[in-house]
């Protein structure tokens, strides 16, 4: 009595487990900080391709027009000047009509060759007066589209800088997505941090008092005896006598855990490394702890767990908790590990 009563008060100033608690959930929230931080990274990569693609085009279509807006200035400068060069014949063409009729009004009995001439310049002032109307028509159907294509660049500008305006506020709307999925995300994490401690604590009142079952990290270690005959995956009297209590605090976990939070219990299957025989029902330890895993699964279903809150998985020898080559290393490597963690 006085034996046990040490190992119980040794039991009771134990700090390690709390310790390696505080930890893991450190270790939780980083990771979890980072999932989040590459998710907001991804949102705000795509968004912004999106607005670069609009961005780009509406600067091509904003070149195109300045280009054609150029060569339209070109064109108008072109009319202005033929239409300058046609003013100056029109000019010097008037400037000879008038020489010559008043040298036919001075010379009396001019001959029929200055009235010609003058009949020939007079046909010819014509002309350029046609054509300097055309070219004033021309200048002025320039002038529209230049006047059309200025419009359509102020246009384009406005829409661009309403792009701009909307691609700030996506960033500002990204940005504080992401705060508050950082913060929604942190109260997950400490929600389920305290739900796991209530977990863990309930777990410690009703299998204490099992040597062979303890709590290793964030996850309580059933050795594989305590639930298994050598080499089998059918849990014994003992072992569904400790898994009825294990259902019953899931269970009673369950109605306080609100239903948003994806919580799961995880059971881990392991074996030691003694290679199987290959003649048995299982070929290899990964199939015997797999095997085992589910099992356990099994059974906490039957017991009233709902299957959508539980995993197994079988690690077979390569995640051993002792490397040594000895039996006792060995007798602690075989085991069932259950952890309480997120979808």
């Amino acid at each position: 009595m006085a034996l046990a009563r040490a190992r119980r008060d040794r039991r009771a100033v134990d700090y390690w487990p709390g310790f390696v608690d505080a930890l893991s959930t450190l270790l939780l929230a980083i990771m979890f900080l980072l999932s989040v931080f590459v998710l907001a990274q991804f949102l705000l990569s795509r968004e912004i391709s999106g607005k670069d693609e609009v961005l780009s085009r509406l600067n091509s279509q904003i070149n195109e027009l300045t280009q054609l807006l150029a060569l339209e200035r070109s064109n108008s400068q072109d009319a202005e000047d033929a239409l300058i060069n046609l003013q100056a014949s029109l000019s010097a063409a008037e400037s000879e009509k008038t020489r010559l009729q008043a040298l036919l009004d001075q010379g009396a009995g001019a001959d029929d060759a200055a009235t010609a001439r003058i009949a020939d310049l007079s046909g010819e002032l014509d002309s350029q007066r046609q054509v300097s109307q055309e070219a004033l028509s021309q200048v002025e159907l320039l002038n529209q589209q230049i006047a059309a294509l200025r419009k359509q660049i102020a246009a384009l500008e406005d829409a661009l800088e309403v792009s701009e305006e909307r691609d700030r506020e996506s960033n500002t709307k990204i940005a504080d997505l992401g705060r508050r999925l950082n913060v929604a995300l942190a109260q997950r994490v400490q929600e389920l941090n305290r739900y796991r401690s209530d977990f863990f604590g309930r777990l410690r009142e009703i299998l204490s008092d099992r040597e062979n079952i303890r709590i290793v990290g964030d996850r309580f270690v059933f050795q594989s005896e305590v639930l298994f005959p050598s080499g089998s995956d059918i849990i014994n009297a003992a072992g569904q006598v400790e898994m009825k209590k294990l259902a019953d605090a899931l269970i009673e976990l369950q109605k306080e855990i609100p239903p948003e939070i994806p919580w799961v219990l995880r059971v881990d299957g392991h074996t030691d490394n003694v290679q199987m025989s290959g003649s048995g029902r299982f070929a290899d330890n990964w199939e015997l702890s797999t095997g085992r895993a589910t099992a356990v699964v099994k059974y906490l279903i039957q017991a009233g767990v709902p299957a959508n809150r539980l995993v197994a998985a079988g690690f077979g020898e390569y995640q051993p908790l002792d490397t040594a080559d000895t039996q006792d290393a060995r007798d602690r490597n075989r085991r069932i590990e259950l952890k309480l963690t997120e979808r």
